[in-house]
């Protein structure tokens, strides 16, 4: 754009300068300029065009920015509680913004539409990341679902040749040979000189050639050959992955009517707790074996907007203690932003702390500071312990006050879809309730860990998440909860 507008300025300063040479003394010249000059007039009606053109694009995504915004920016919290409006903020000002740059500057095209579901271009992008990642269960997934909106007839920049190529050997990768050479064929019929791809045939070919003609199996080509699009997870690092996404989608909850019966609702004034007498608190019970209970309005909204408030600017990545080093560190199995806050913060931290002290009947003097957590896009922690192994024993030396005897976790949101706290051993999932508290020991009365515990914080699908809770310790609690040879509480 810049050197088309040079250009038609020059034009303009070349046909003064005939003006300025004594071109006027004769007529017979002058007719050229008549000539030259509605040139020039053409020419800046074109440029008047093309601005006009950029500057529509411009506007109407200034309109289409201004109703996002207005609406986005009257509720952020709830906003960014979907998923996909989520991605699309971080897509927009790393991807969308910079366009729209390009084009004040270069006259390139304007940024995406905007739409409350994932396009071609989105999806692909995911199973880009994924591919990228090593995880080819998933860039299969999302891959084919690219060509389905594809061959819906969905516009993209995304072409068919580009997905195909990372489908491919992404099966591959999967163990699906055969219908990996068939993708790769599809690929080059579409793109005959893709060079990759041919290399692959190649290879795939002779990895099938050599597969015929082992003789250590009885095994048809037939049978070798996976059905279409039907492929196993491949195991991973998480040995209970199954369950505990299984629970988290809501399934094989293991709450028998023979478990339900035992369960109770009650009101508990904390072994006749002074503060508790006159108004005790509604207890539930969630499971038995463990004991995991329930309490409620444990924290009033604005105690919950108060915490958060104080806790969002302290907020950052969650990380995990490494068993081996004691050295605190993020971890891919826990996404999640979180803050500690002292008592000294504010006086509502001084008394959530007091209110879970009566509750509970151990003391906070001992206990770690209160965490706050928000779980935004993808925020999820994988199946952990609260406490420290045997092989961990290093993990709160530090700290000097024993081992996590109990958690006391504070739900200060509620989530429209996931984010469930659940129990892969027990096949339990408690769901989030705002201003509801969940209390269970981590500690058989022996002292010896209680391997039930295991627990994960579910993927939040749809909604955010806030959380807070209590880690007490060992250390000041031998009168308050005696150890014994049992679990009985």
């Amino acid at each position: 754009m810049k050197l088309w507008v040079s250009a038609l300025l020059m034009a303009w300063f070349g046909v003064l300068s005939c003006v300025q040479a004594e071109f006027f003394t004769s007529i017979g010249h002058m007719t050229d300029l008549i000539y030259a000059e509605k040139e020039l007039v053409q020419s800046l009606k074109e440029y008047i065009l093309v601005e006009e053109a950029k500057l529509s694009k411009i506007k109407s995504w200034a309109n289409k920015m201004e109703a996002l915004t207005s609406k986005s920016a009257a509720d952020a919290e709830g906003y960014l509680a979907h998923p996909v409006n989520a991605y699309k903020l971080v897509k927009r000002l790393n991807t969308d913004w910079p366009a729209l740059e390009d084009l004040v500057l270069q006259d390139s095209a304007a940024g995406t539409k905007y739409q409350a579901m994932l396009s071609v271009d989105d999806c692909f992008g995911m199973g880009r990341s994924a591919y990228n990642e090593g995880d080819y269960y998933h860039t299969v997934l999302w891959m084919e679902q690219v060509l389905k909106q594809l061959d819906a007839g969905e516009e993209a920049t995304t072409t068919k040749s580009q997905v195909l190529d990372y489908l491919s050997y992404a099966v591959f990768q999967l163990g699906d040979l055969h219908r990996a050479l068939e993708l790769t064929r599809r690929l080059l019929s579409l793109d005959p000189s893709h060079e990759r791809a041919g290399g692959n045939l190649r290879y795939f070919e002779q990895l099938l050639e050599e597969e015929r003609e082992k003789t250590l199996t009885n095994q048809t080509e037939a049978e070798l050959a996976t059905p279409e699009g039907i492929y196993e997870r491949p195991v991973d690092y998480l040995p209970e992955r199954d369950v505990y996404e299984s629970l988290c989608r809501g399934e094989g909850v293991k709450l028998t009517p023979r478990r339900q019966k035992r369960l109770f609702c009650r009101y508990h004034h904390g072994n006749r707790a002074p503060q508790l007498l006159i108004a005790p608190f509604k207890e539930e019970d969630e499971w038995d074996s463990p004991h995991i209970v329930r309490y409620y309005d444990v924290m009033s909204d604005e105690e919950i907007e108060r915490i958060k408030e104080i806790a969002k600017p302290k907020l950052a990545r969650a990380t995990v203690r490494d068993p081996k080093t004691g050295v605190l560190t993020v971890a891919s199995y826990r996404v999640s932003k979180s803050s500690w806050l002292e008592e000294d913060d504010d006086p509502v931290v001084a008394r959530v702390n007091r209110r879970m002290q009566h509750i509970t009947g151990l003391t906070v003097k001992t206990a770690e500071l209160l965490q706050v957590a928000n779980y935004g896009v993808g925020g999820q922690y994988e199946p952990h312990f609260d406490f420290s192994r045997n092989d961990e024993r290093d993990t709160f030396k530090h700290l000097g006050t024993g081992n996590r005897v109990a958690t006391f976790l504070n739900y200060m949101s509620d989530v429209e879809a996931g984010g469930a706290t659940v129990f892969p051993d027990l096949g339990a999932a408690i769901w989030p309730k705002k201003g509801t508290a969940v209390f269970w020991y981590n500690l058989l009365r022996s002292g010896e860990g209680d391997y039930r515990t295991r627990h994960a914080a579910c993927p939040v699908l749809v909604g955010c998440k806030w959380v807070s809770n209590k880690w007490f310790h060992e250390r000041g609690q031998e009168f308050l909860r005696p150890c014994g040879s049992t679990e009985v509480d």
